[in-house]
């Protein structure tokens, strides 16, 4: 472990996480199948904008109704938020991998609910169940992945779970898109996704548990036998002395969440990126691209499901290019020139289908283009920095509630959005809603570069020591000896 500072990361990039991972395929292997919790959260987030479509066909009620389509978008949020909160306390008390299991559990049975509902309720029960176990699914999976991946590739790796779920979010168009015709429609979208589930509970089984859990829980030789598989000979005892050093620095310290500094800076830092990549709104895009698409002229189901394809598939190439370089040139700088990039085309976005209303087909392509462009922007920085930032900023003993509680804002802030959008729309008009994300989005830049440190290259026990040190805005460590903050408003500097 390197004592004051981070791990060089000159070659931590794509080549060197895949340099290290078909030497050893085993990280791999853990990484792929806790990551198909990151494809169902994908597909299960992105399947309804296209089922929906033809829900309303079969169902007068909520054709009628805009609250009543907001509500069966929504309730999956809502299950998240519990989801993502019960998800945090399991972590820590039965682990990652069961934590795991219990969601494709979650999964599987919302899949086959909403699949065979006769009545619009029930698809909002197999809503709720599915949103469950997304909840889980989210904050467990790049948890998990993360503590299982050596240090200066654990951005890369958390970042294939970003990958499978904008995969999962392209697979989910491209099965609306392949059942346009079939009998059901949107009974076979909302079902398949018990499948992975299905598929990812069976490998679970052959996985072994977290060797960090496992360790902070006592089982040392299980965790050590863990650690043996992922790291090199010469480096096992030297992890395995840094985490000892680690949970006896937590136990010599038991103190609430509140009263822990290291734990509180750490919330401010994951809470706020949590927050901020839902309020820069792309789930509007991710649950309603086929309804923005129509807004922006092209009426025809089939062409707002072929265009809303490109849009998913310009996301998941985003996650590629975040894999390229989240450890090689940081997660702070990443999320600042996503966000700069998000800023920029919601304006353009805004102004765009403002003209849209009134000179369509002509701006409706430019606003497809711009929807892109807002995407391609979003995926590589804030779609999946976050989530990499909070598998990695809270101390061990609070790792799984501190990612609780961040993916409940995640959640929270997911379902203001997608709750309320449809009906900002009705009032402000595509082209205001995208301003109104686009102030926001500015508004959480600012709080992005006050709170969050940058954690590249740093073994998880230098994160916990750069928390308790204190960390200036512009993302370096305080020296040693400078004074620290109480705990005010300037408390990420302290």
């Amino acid at each position: 472990m390197v004592e004051g500072g981070p791990v060089k990361a000159d070659k931590t990039e794509f080549t060197e996480c895949w340099k290290i991972s078909s030497k050893n395929p085993y990280i791999m292997k853990l990484a792929f199948a806790a990551g198909i919790g990151g494809l169902l959260f994908g597909y299960d987030t992105g399947v309804i904008s296209g089922a929906l479509l033809y829900i309303k066909e079969d169902f007068e009620e909520v054709d009628k109704s805009t609250f009543l389509q907001e509500l069966i978008v929504s309730t999956c949020v809502a299950g998240a938020i519990i989801g993502a909160a019960v998800g945090g306390y399991a972590n820590d008390r039965i682990g990652r991998r069961k934590t795991i299991m219990v969601a494709d559990v979650l999964f599987f049975l919302g899949s086959i609910i909403m699949a065979i509902a006769p009545v619009p309720a029930v698809i909002i029960v197999g809503r709720v169940l599915v949103g469950l176990g997304v909840g889980m699914a989210s904050m467990t999976a790049p948890l998990y992945i993360s503590e299982a991946s050596p240090a200066k590739i654990r951005g890369a790796m958390v970042s294939t779970n970003g990958l499978l779920i904008t995969g999962g979010q392209f697979l989910s168009y491209l099965i609306n898109l392949a059942f346009t015709r079939a009998p059901g429609t949107w009974r076979w979208m909302l079902g398949v996704a018990g499948l992975p589930a299905l598929i990812q509970f069976l490998l679970m089984w052959s996985l072994p548990e977290s060797p960090r859990w496992l360790y902070r829980e006592n089982y040392v030789h299980e965790a050590k036998e863990i650690l043996e598989k992922l790291y090199p000979e010469d480096e096992v005892d030297r992890e395995i002395q840094a985490l000892r050093e680690s949970v006896e620095s937590e136990r010599a310290m038991e103190e609430s969440i509140g009263k822990n500094p290291v734990v509180r800076r750490g919330l401010y830092a994951g809470v706020t990126v949590q927050v901020a990549q839902q309020f820069v709104g792309i789930n509007t895009v991710m649950y309603y691209s086929p309804t923005i698409v129509q807004f922006a002229g092209f009426a025809s189901k089939s062409v707002a499901l072929s265009l809303s394809l490109i849009t998913a598939g310009l996301n998941a190439f985003g996650s590629i290019v975040s894999m390229l370089f989240v450890d090689r040139y940081g997660r702070k700088r990443l999320m600042i020139i996503s966000m700069a990039g998000i800023i920029f085309f919601l304006i353009f976005l805004s102004v765009v289908f403002i003209e849209a209303s009134s000179h369509a087909p002509k701006f409706g392509i430019l606003a497809v283009v711009f929807l892109g462009l807002y995407i391609v922007s979003y995926s590589p920085g804030m779609g999946t920095v976050p989530w990499i930032v909070n598998s990695e900023i809270y101390p061990l003993k609070y790792r799984g509630v501190g990612g609780g509680i961040a993916a409940v804002a995640n959640w929270v802030s997911n379902l203001i959005v997608s709750e309320s959008y449809l009906t900002l729309t009705e009032h402000l008009g595509p082209g205001g809603t995208f301003f109104l994300f686009a102030g926001v989005s500015t508004l959480s830049l600012c709080l992005i570069i006050w709170f969050v440190p940058e954690t590249k290259g740093l073994p998880f026990e230098e994160v916990e020591k750069m928390l308790a040190e204190g960390y200036r805005p512009c993302g370096g460590r305080k020296v040693k000896g400078e004074k620290v903050g109480k705990v005010t408003g300037d408390d990420n500097a302290a």
